[in-house]
């Protein structure tokens, strides 16, 4: 049975698609800025977002503006930084909580002279979150998690969360689940079944988010998780979400046929 038809192709016009972007949509790189983006992905994904009625989403740990930026000239809905920031399907951005900006400056700002002092970390300092990566230095690894975790002592309502070669922190409360819950309480994903694809850990509250709405979450590779399905590759999800887009424009024709 192939992944689109483990979907189930009668229930592809009423799906919800949601999905991660570094990992998951691009491989991932040495460092955020090294990313490849395929030249024809933006089209890809302006053509899924049509034939699923603009219910299509990229939640991620980037901000809004950096995926703008990979997918110019498509603005898709997206959840930024984990979801401390929202663009909405009408093109409303959710304001930034002030008090979550402050800390991820806070948190930003303690952390600089290590990185200073080790060019193999990366520090993307977000508004509302903080990322550091050691992928070019992974000997650093618990020195990277000490660093965070003491930050975070003098910052009040934050978490750590672990990823692929990278410590976040975000406000706590505040993550991919919530924000792909927001999402499905808004038109045009209202009513329909959630679908998220992803590859991290930061990625298992949208798995379970999903699952817990009807839906279902499919992880990108090994590892433990809640999601029920698994898809092996990025060049793989690719191929899911194009062809769950032309199952959903066949029927699509064969009802207006009708």
């Amino acid at each position: 049975m192939s992944q689109i038809d483990a979907v189930g192709p009668h229930a592809v016009p009423q799906l919800a698609i949601f999905t991660d972007f570094d990992g998951t949509l691009v491989e991932l790189a040495e460092t955020p800025d090294d990313i490849d983006v395929p030249w024809n992905l933006p089209a890809e994904l302006e053509r899924a977002a049509r034939e699923f009625d603009s219910a299509f989403a990229v939640l991620t740990g980037r901000e809004i503006a950096d995926i703008d930026k990979f997918l110019s000239p498509l603005h898709l809905p997206i959840a930024g930084a984990h979801g401390t920031q929202r663009r909405r399907a009408d093109g409303f951005i959710e304001t930034i909580d002030p008090a979550s900006v402050l800390g991820a400056e806070e948190i930003a700002h303690a952390i600089e002279p290590l990185v200073a002092a080790n060019p193999g970390l990366v520090m993307e300092a977000k508004e509302g979150a903080v990322a550091l990566h050691y992928r070019l230095a992974p000997e650093l690894e618990e020195t990277a998690r000490n660093a965070m975790e003491e930050a975070l002592h003098n910052v009040t309502d934050f978490t750590l969360v672990p990823g692929k070669m990278v410590f976040e922190a975000r406000p706590s409360g505040v993550n991919k689940g919530e924000a792909l819950r927001a999402f499905m309480r808004e038109e045009p994903f209202l009513g329909r079944t959630p679908i998220f694809i992803g590859d991290d850990i930061t990625d298992e509250d949208a798995f379970i988010a999903a699952q817990e709405l009807g839906g279902v979450g499919i992880k990108l590779g090994e590892g433990d998780t809640a999601a029920r399905m698994r898809i092996a590759n990025v060049a793989s999800v690719h191929a899911l979400i194009k062809g769950l887009g032309d199952i959903a424009a066949r029927d699509r024709e064969l009802a207006e046929a009708h």
